[in-house]
């Protein structure tokens, strides 16, 4: 290689590192940020009448799609399973922490064409809103097969029909 080349290749190899450090820098104040955010719920027994596959998108604070929460391997996007239950939904993703939510904590369900990160075509996004311990989630789903999509959506909000009836009737 020419000795005036070796410069730029220089330059650029520790402007690409600085980039990286900035950008681990980065994720780690966000993660120190969001040390109030609560751990999600521990795995619970439960026998699965739906599974769906597709991708885990985020989870971010109740209506702020913006800003994708790090802490607790909730800002790691992955392929998913979502499996529907009894007691609650889950989001198992290889090579992460898995998602369980009871549907005591479930809120509600909704679509939207996109969220931190990914954008997709009008509605082809789940959003699941959930709490717990007082704090406010909002977990993105993708479903792989689009015909899924409204499936999802009307379990989910069918269930929430349902658990609003049960509070009703009590």
């Amino acid at each position: 290689m020419p000795e005036e080349a070796i410069v730029p290749v220089v330059v650029t190899v520790l402007v690409i590192v600085g980039a990286c450090a900035l950008i681990l820098i980065g994720w780690r104040n966000l993660k120190a940020r969001q040390s109030d955010v609560p751990e999600p719920f521990e795995p619970f027994a439960d026998e699965v009448a739906h599974e769906f596959t597709g991708m885990y998108v985020a989870t971010t604070q109740h209506d702020d799609w913006l800003e994708r929460i790090a802490v607790h391997d909730l800002g790691v996007r992955s392929n998913a399973e979502l499996q529907l239950g009894a007691a609650g939904l889950h989001l198992i993703r290889p090579g992460t922490r898995d998602i369980h939510i009871p549907w005591g904590s479930f809120q509600k369900a909704s679509r939207s064409s996109g969220m931190i990160g990914k954008f997709v075509e009008k509605n082809g996004l789940i959003v699941i809103s959930w709490e717990k311990d007082g704090f406010a989630f909002d977990t993105g789903f993708r479903p792989r097969f689009a015909e899924d999509t409204p499936k999802i959506y009307q379990l989910l909000a069918s269930h929430h029909r349902g658990a609003a009836e049960q509070e009703t009737n009590k």
